[in-house]
């Protein structure tokens, strides 16, 4: 019995390394930076030789966040069509392909559109993790679903993507 237990145990422990690791840059809104420094964070590790690729970062027309893209592997987006557009997001299936050390991923709490492999891209980044990738994102605290309440009293942004808490 107590064998089996510390077999259990150690079984967990080899799980949960084989396991990514998930670091969130946390905004109190849009604009504060978080993209900026998860992409600062992502050029150091690389630096150190690290795998670090862009799985997806949304740059919103910001110069200085554009230019920290500069030299860093871009993951290519996934080409969508939806409602007579083509939307681009996050092509999960390639990062897991590619198969990095770390992955940076934006706008963790991101809806994605209907008929995508997953509603959110929590999700998504959830299936990163499990195949082992590490990833850095970013979130505003007003998409924390355990905030949201006092977030809407705060901000007067309010946001139909909530991650659970």
């Amino acid at each position: 019995m107590a064998s089996d237990r510390k077999a259990s145990t150690f079984l967990d422990l080899i799980r949960r390394s084989e396991r990514g690791r998930l670091k969130v840059y946390l905004g109190y809104a849009p604009g504060v930076g978080k993209t900026y420094l998860m992409l600062q964070e992502g050029r150091r590790l690389k630096q150190e030789g690290i795998d670090v690729v862009v799985g997806l970062v949304e740059t919103h027309g910001r110069a200085d966040t554009a230019a920290l893209l500069e030299g860093m592997e871009i993951v290519p987006r996934k080409q969508i069509a939806y409602r007579g557009i083509t939307l681009e997001e996050m092509d999960t299936d390639a990062i897991l392909a590619r198969k990095p050390r770390i992955a940076l991923v934006d706008e963790l709490a991101h809806s994605n559109p209907p008929d995508s492999k997953s509603t959110k891209r929590y999700i998504d980044v959830e299936e990163l993790l499990a195949a082992g990738i590490h990833v850095i994102s970013t979130m505003n605290v007003q998409h924390l679903g355990a905030f949201t309440i006092l977030s809407k009293g705060l901000l007067s942004s309010k946001s139909p993507n909530v991650s659970p808490t």
